[in-house]
């Protein structure tokens, strides 16, 4: 690719990944009933309802799972996948293909969204945080329940919780296996 096709597919996988954080992170606020009155949520629920709200009335919520959402989210995928590949000049891209790598990279932005967020709550409680500031309780609410069946696993150890070790090795592992996967799956079609 030259270099304005770089360019171009630079802001395109920016563009297209931020409209994904948004719905990713509505839906994760969902799943975990986060506090609707946390800022952070307010700004999710008002950047979101204008295109979720007619599609929930097709597609409804399942298990506390927003299916709106994650439909919406796999579809950006696709079309930055499309896009992409129309960057690169790859006109003759198989639509299966696009179609399951927008699987791929929808199960990497989660796993990657989860192996930052692990990290960051680490981190925070080993200092002295604010509680007052809305990132950290809806930070331990998405995060917990993830980390609780690693917990059950490996208990603390000297007062120190390893489980978050396990959950990122977990999430890595995820990666090199089952997105891998996908992605060739996805190049081979």
């Amino acid at each position: 690719m030259t270099y304005l096709a770089n360019a171009l597919a630079l802001l395109i996988q920016f563009a297209f990944g931020c409209a994904v954080a948004l719905f990713v992170f509505r839906l994760l606020a969902e799943a975990v009933r986060a506090d609707f009155y946390n800022p952070i949520c307010q700004f999710l629920y008002r950047a979101t309802n204008p295109i979720l709200t007619p599609i929930r009335r097709v597609i409804p919520t399942w298990r506390r799972t927003n299916l709106a959402a994650l439909l919406i989210a796999w579809i950006l995928e696709v079309i930055k996948n499309f896009l992409l590949r129309f960057v690169a000049g790859d006109f003759w891209a198989s639509n299966g293909g696009t179609l399951v790598l927008g699987v791929a990279d929808l199960l990497n932005f989660f796993l990657i969204v989860y192996l930052i967020m692990i990290f960051a709550w680490t981190l925070l409680s080993y200092v002295n945080i604010d509680a007052r500031n809305p990132l950290v309780p809806l930070l331990g609410k998405i995060v917990e329940p993830a980390l609780k069946p690693f917990r059950k696993v490996l208990p603390l150890i000297g007062g120190f919780d390893l489980s978050p070790v396990l959950a990122i090795l977990v999430i890595l592992l995820l990666q090199v296996v089952v997105v891998a996967w996908l992605l060739n799956t996805g190049h081979t079609i």
